[in-house]
């Protein structure tokens, strides 16, 4: 037996090997772009963050004209990011047969297809800046 045999028979089982990563990853990364369109249409980000103060509001916050602008970005993609962990969570407690059915393909095609709604929606944006 040489030196690399043994050291395969002993090595762990890598984690992109395991089946509940496998079904994690995969609903984390289909999901994620969804959940991420859905939250920011909606406007439902955890928390709102205004950048000239360092202040935090949990929710969402209005901008007003003492402390500036608002940033939602932050609190769209912690909240996305968090509702795509819990199904991915979910998704290792599914049985094999059904996590196995979810097409690895949609890994790609979910984030290409949420791109041009993203650069929609963010275009009042990119105008008001183009403005000043």
């Amino acid at each position: 037996m040489s030196a690399a045999d043994h050291t395969a028979e002993t090595a762990p089982p890598a984690l992109a090997a395991s089946r509940k990563f496998k079904a994690f990853a995969t609903v984390f990364s289909v999901s994620g772009p969804v959940v991420y369109c859905l939250i920011q249409y909606f406007n439902y980000p955890l928390f709102t963050y205004w950048p000239a103060d360092a202040r935090f509001v949990w929710g969402f916050g209005p901008p007003t004209a003492a402390d500036g602008p608002n940033m939602l970005w932050y609190g769209w993609t912690v909240t996305a990011v968090l509702i795509a962990a819990a199904l991915g969570v979910a998704a290792t407690i599914v049985p094999e047969r059904i996590t196995n059915r979810l097409p690895l393909w949609l890994i790609w095609l979910v984030p290409i297809v949420a791109i041009p709604y993203v650069v929609y929606s963010l275009m009042p944006w990119w105008r008001l800046a183009a403005r000043q």
